[in-house]
């Protein structure tokens, strides 16, 4: 009779983490395909879109899978191995390697040289551009810890959730007024800072191709409250996105690169104006960056 119900109970897991894996990574074939949509951007081919929902089934799967690993770990060393800094350094670090590998192409560092030293306090905070699903994934190629501030929807998503939560990073209500929400951002993310981890922000809040966004308060107000380095990061997508022949195009010598620069830090005393900290920001960033397509530009196939 157990070995029934175990039986039973496996075959429900195993059909719900089809289920939400699916309709995940078709949800995120959706969200990508409306920022690829506007004028003089490439819209998603149909390899595109095979490209973007395996991206995420991957993403999961991985996710799901080495969080279980990282977690026999932690039980079989009773609890003495460090679960968070496992699920940062080695669940996700390999992942986004691995999707980004199989889907994207590469990723070329420029500016490492800026990068502050590890472990300094108070830590710094890292910001980006956001212009894709590829951008979180891409980031890890710099090779350095970071905690996340995310919505709180991402727990929903398989594997993915486990691993944010596990891993210590923010999480927050993006919708309505979450006093709540707002103030556990700040809580955390200067107990991380304080800690000496970095926390990582898109500070436009959302994935935009089309226009650049104005930048939120959060980053700022956490560097200004803990007098962090700012150290702006500038994402830029393949031109054809994710339409490429990769990997295919391996086999003649073409490999598409996501090119993320890192600039020089910008020292925060907590006395800045903040609007004028945010457009330096934003100025800096978007220096490397090709301009928005102009919206009477044609579309390109």
């Amino acid at each position: 009779m157990l070995s029934i119900l175990i039986y039973y109970v496996g075959l429900l897991l195993v059909a719900y983490l089809a289920l939400t894996m699916t309709l995940g990574s078709a949800m995120g074939v959706f969200q990508e395909a409306k920022i690829w949509a506007p004028e003089g951007l490439p819209s998603l081919s149909i390899f595109g879109v095979l490209k973007v929902f395996l991206f995420n089934l991957v993403w999961f799967t991985i996710c799901f899978l080495g969080s279980i690993i990282v977690c026999i770990r932690w039980i079989l060393t009773l609890g003495t191995s460090d679960l968070a800094l496992e699920m940062n350094r080695w669940v996700e670090h390999w992942a986004a390697v691995i999707i980004i590998r199989c889907f994207v192409g590469d990723v070329q560092v420029m500016g490492e040289e800026n990068l502050p030293e590890p472990n300094m306090v108070p830590a710094p905070v890292y910001i980006s551009n956001h212009a894709s699903q590829m951008d979180a994934a891409s980031v890890y190629f710099f090779n350095r810890r970071f905690l996340w501030v995310a919505k709180s929807s991402v727990l929903f998503l398989p594997g993915v959730g486990g691993v944010m939560y596990l891993g210590g990073h923010v999480l927050i209500k993006r919708s309505g007024k979450n006093k709540k929400s707002v103030s556990n951002l700040y809580e955390k993310s200067n107990e991380a800072i304080q800690k000496g981890l970095p926390m990582f922000f898109f500070p436009q809040g959302t994935r935009s191709q089309a226009e650049r966004l104005a930048f939120k308060d959060g980053a700022f107000i956490v560097a200004q409250t803990n007098k962090s380095m700012i150290v702006p990061i500038s994402l830029e997508m393949p031109k054809k996105g994710w339409n490429t022949a990769y990997p295919f195009s391996l086999l003649w010598n073409q490999c598409p690169e996501v090119r993320l620069t890192i600039h020089k830090p910008i020292q925060v005393t907590g006395t800045e104006d903040r609007e004028a900290l945010k457009q330096q920001c934003a100025d800096v960033i978007y220096s490397v960056l090709p301009p928005p397509p102009g919206s009477g530009s044609k579309k390109e196939k």
